[in-house]
């Protein structure tokens, strides 16, 4: 039976009600729907489908699964893609300069489908680490009933009879690199070609995992939808239930705003600290905050991370993979213990309709799991990402401490501008235990992109010198990093920040337990050196490398390139 419409309020009204319309209708006509099909709502299907890496190969089917699932809720899907840019064919090149940019392309791009065509509603599917916070950026900006989906992980690699991924690849190089008998070129060549063995997402909880995470923790995807990998063809279950979900969402009227507040987000940041998660998140969460109005900074960020116990022992920091979580119980199993402990907020609402906690009364423990640890017993008691604060970063920075024994810090500067002419010490040995090195003009206008850093930090790693050294940047680093890495140093060298100051021999202290990050000098030595300051010329004049250093802001807000909430004045759902 058809279900009738009352399109009064729905943006499409404007390409699909009346006389004045019939052009518009043509052009749908012209694609085959008929006119049933055209009275009800349209929901946008934003896929990041590509064949740059297998994170995204696996998302058209799924697309195709949300539009069987809006179909059968009665709803007219329309599908469409839109870009990504993926981090491990990215990394350790010119190229990483297009990742951080690509997630508000990717958010404008989404916004500009919608608005173009006045879509009533919008599920989106992501597969990549910067697709997922764009993503869900726009459901937020356009505020139409939403769902997200993530599009899943990639299967272990088997290799010597061990799981790998991709990161003991980037960690074999540096090995090898070292002449390590253990990482010939020929084992090399034999563990690039099983490490990923197929569709999905890096399995461990890097930067695309802990997003979604993040999707579930703060209610925009249904529970449980991240966890199966992308592989298994019963995630397609998630992808029409999706669909479907969408459509109650759009009779209810419920919309992203009134699912993620204050509340929601601070739930998304505790299971980022509880699962040892990506420290990208502490650039993604403010990001999306912009876009909807709550506060919601690193130092907001940071103050829950510090409070929240570290449960998950997932890789890069542990043991299991994102496939493991998913057996034992994924996000539900989690959050269930979390908010049994009274760590969570319970009271927030989901695209279920429901809230988290009604969502999680049917989860029970499973105590023969081993990847999810009581929240009351966890593995440590502080959470797996640590906010710090100090001379060397007034604005903040941020590190993983996730599986790291030592949390303090004290060791001479190594400084070089941009991460190739430190990729070429670490390549050559060019450096001693007790370094701390200093990778700088990469934020966000620096750089421009802000980059990450896996390719430097894994070869520190597969050298051995992983506990032996600390690197510091203004830039970033991909959640499969491991060590003392400490990333988004604000305010970054382009803008005259203490860390365009440092010179070679510098004494760095940093103590992860006490949040703080400092440098051996006087405000008034700190004030000549700044005095004879003059910021770099970046080799980007043009294009939309040069258009993002023109817009974007600081690392602890976002590194956002718009005015978001603060600025808006009508929102798209309303027009």
């Amino acid at each position: 039976m058809t279900k009738t419409w009352d399109k009064s309020r729905l943006p499409s009204r404007h390409v699909t009600e009346g006389p004045a319309r019939a052009p518009h209708r043509s052009y749908y006509y012209a694609m085959g729907l008929s006119t049933a099909d055209i009275k009800k709502p349209f929901v946008g299907v934003a896929s990041c489908w590509n064949e740059a890496a297998p994170c995204n190969t696996a998302l058209m089917r799924q697309a195709h699964a949300v539009s069987d699932g809006v179909k059968a809720a009665h709803g007219t899907p329309r599908e469409f893609c839109t870009i990504t840019v993926t981090d491990g064919i990215a990394m350790g090149h010119e190229g990483m300069r297009s990742s951080l940019v690509s997630r508000d392309w990717i958010a404008d791009t989404v916004e500009l489908t919608i608005r173009g065509h006045s879509y009533d509603a919008l599920v989106g599917v992501a597969g990549c680490d910067k697709s997922l916070p764009g993503m869900m950026m726009a459901m937020l900006r356009l505020n139409v009933p939403s769902v997200f989906l993530y599009g899943g992980s990639i299967m272990p690699g088997k290799f010597e009879g061990k799981d790998v991924t991709v990161l003991d690849v980037f960690e074999a190089v540096g090995a090898n690199a070292a002449g390590s008998n253990e990482m010939s070129d020929e084992k090399l060549a034999v563990l690039e070609k099983l490490a990923c063995p197929g569709d999905g997402a890096c399995g461990g909880q890097f930067t695309a995992n802990t997003m979604a995470c993040v999707s579930e923790a703060i209610g925009l995807a249904l529970p449980l939808s991240s966890a199966l990998p992308a592989p298994y063809l019963n995630r397609d279950e998630y992808a029409v239930a999706s669909g479907e979900a969408v459509m109650r969402l759009i009779e209810t009227n419920l919309r992203p705003r009134d699912i993620c507040t204050r509340e929601a987000f601070e739930n998304a940041a505790i299971v980022v600290a509880a699962t040892g998660g990506s420290t990208n998140a502490g650039l993604h969460l403010p990001a999306m905050a912009n876009e909807c109005g709550v506060q919601f900074d690193l130092k907001d960020v940071a103050e829950i991370f510090a409070k929240t116990p570290y449960i998950a022992d997932l890789k890069p920091g542990g043991n299991y993979v994102a496939k493991d979580f998913g057996e034992a119980g994924g996000m539900p199993m989690l959050m269930k213990t979390l908010l049994g402990e009274g760590l969570l907020h319970g009271e927030c609402m989901t695209v279920t309709g429901k809230t988290l906690g009604e969502n999680l009364e049917e989860v029970t423990w499973n105590p023969d799991q081993k990847v999810i640890y009581p929240a009351s017993a966890p593995i440590t008691k502080n959470g797996g990402v640590v906010g710090l604060w100090g001379s060397l970063a007034p604005d903040g920075a941020i590190v993983k401490v996730a599986g790291l024994e030592k949390l303090r810090f004290v060791g001479k500067a190594r400084v070089f501008d941009g991460e190739e002419a430190c990729f070429k010490a670490v390549e050559n040995r060019d450096y001693k235990e007790g370094d701390v090195l200093v990778i700088r003009y990469e934020g966000p206008k620096g750089g421009p992109g802000m980059r990450e850093m896996l390719s430097t930090t894994a070869a520190i790693y597969g050298q051995g010198m992983g506990d032996k050294v600390a690197l510091i940047t203004d830039g970033r680093f991909s959640g499969a990093t491991r060590g003392f890495c400490i990333g988004h140093v604000g305010p970054e060298a382009q803008d005259g920040g203490p860390i365009g100051l440092l010179e070679d021999g510098d004494v760095i202290i940093i103590d992860a337990d006490k949040g703080t990050i400092d440098v051996r000098l006087t405000p008034a030595e700190l004030e000549d050196r700044k005095r004879k300051w003059q910021p770099r010329v970046t080799a980007y004049g043009s294009g939309t490398l040069s258009k993002f250093a023109k817009l974007v802001g600081p690392a602890h807000l976002g590194a956002t390139t718009h005015e978001g909430f603060a600025g808006e004045r009508h929102v798209y759902a309303d027009i």
